[in-house]
């Protein structure tokens, strides 16, 4: 969980690793929303619930009777991409068996997103989503994935409100996930947090909120609890198959090189660059600033006034930079907003009725028409 920092392309360095992502004909999660994806919408997906982790049947709403103890971890996956939502994940399963089931059971060892490889996070997912396996019977999950155009949109979001910062943005997205899972029945009495900043003033935050349960907000927690790394694996894996929908959907036939007079050489040539591995992967890579085939399809798919599609987020500084830049250097279209003016008092009745048409006109003469007189006869 990303807490200190809100510029994420700080953190790049450190988080961003530059694999090839895993092909959606693997395995697709239910927490897949292509419609909601390919509408630039924010959503979020919950697992259901294990039986054996609710209260048992028959048991009223207030009845002092609970499931198992259960340990909650948070973590997510595309903070620093300039292209694809953030993906939050929450993952949880009883207490006892945190270590049994996630980190000393051969079958499906958890760790840390970025130390798996693609295949070994799918197959995990995909063993948390077939019925009848230990992990379906005995944990649950969910995300929310923060749209690129819905991120991008709050942080450039003007007015008195100010900016909605990514910080903010993360930490609603968070609360929100703890609080649908204690709504839909579990018993949360741990909850494990991963983060990049100082953790200290963010756990007593959710301490405030969530006051019934046992906080920790930890560096490197992904690496530290097991509920934090599977809820790692579940949000790379909802993350990664998200990016390539979009891909499918906008990449591979969202637009054509752009001539921009000096630019159009030099993207053709980055274009070029960056697809000799498109039979193997998507062309617009992983999306992260520092891929250069994130960068050359930016910079070829650029339309001058528009931009990009919802996949991008225009708040980041590389798309803001080629925005912004001269169109000798292939930069977009400048456009100049007319100020508003404080003084404008229009009515909607100004636009109707003349301020000097006389009050004794006929009114269904005027209707229908220029009044005519009784001369007319």
């Amino acid at each position: 969980m990303d807490t200190a920092v809100d510029d994420p392309q700080q953190q790049e360095a450190e988080d961003v690793t530059l694999e090839e992502a895993p092909l959606s004909s693997v395995f697709v999660p239910p927490s897949i929303n292509e419609p909601a994806l390919l509408a630039g919408d924010s959503y979020s997906y919950f697992s259901p619930v294990p039986a054996s982790l609710l209260p048992p049947p028959g048991s009223p709403l207030d009845s002092a009777a609970m499931g198992p103890p259960c340990a909650l971890g948070v973590d997510e996956a595309g903070r620093g991409p300039v292209l694809g939502p953030m993906v939050y994940g929450v993952f949880y399963l009883p207490i006892d068996q945190s270590d049994p089931l996630l980190r000393d059971n051969a079958a499906h060892r958890f760790d840390d997103s970025k130390a798996l490889t693609p295949a070994v996070r799918a197959a995990l997912v995909r063993a948390l989503c077939t019925p009848s396996t230990d992990l379906h019977d005995s944990c649950g999950w969910a995300i929310t994935a923060l749209s690129a155009r819905d991120i991008g949109a709050g942080m450039l979001r003007p007015g008195t409100t100010g900016a909605y910062n990514l910080n903010a943005q993360a930490m609603d997205a968070t609360v929100e996930l703890i609080r649908q899972v204690y709504a839909r029945g579990v018993n949360v009495r741990e909850i494990y947090v991963d983060t990049i900043g100082q953790p200290a003033a963010y756990q007593a935050k959710l301490e405030r909120i969530f006051p019934t349960a046992r906080v920790t907000v930890a560096k490197k927690a992904d690496s530290l609890y097991p509920c934090v790394s599977a809820a790692s694996v579940c949000a790379k894996v909802t993350r990664d198959v998200a990016l390539e929908t979009l891909w499918r959907a906008r990449g591979k036939t969202g637009g054509q090189i752009m001539e921009r007079g000096g630019d159009k050489d030099r993207g053709l040539k980055e274009v070029e660059e960056g697809e000799k591995a498109e039979e193997e992967c998507m062309a617009w890579g992983s999306g992260y600033p520092s891929d250069g085939r994130c960068v050359a399809w930016l910079r070829g798919n650029m339309h001058p006034l528009f931009g990009w599609g919802p996949e991008c987020r225009f708040s980041w500084g590389t798309a803001k930079d080629m925005l912004e830049a001269s169109p000798a250097k292939g930069g977009g279209v400048k456009v100049d907003w007319p100020a508003d003016e404080d003084t404008d008092t229009h009515r909607l009745t100004d636009f109707f009725v003349s301020g000097t048409q006389e009050k004794d006109v006929d009114e269904l003469g005027t209707w229908f028409g220029t009044p005519t007189g009784l001369e007319a006869f």
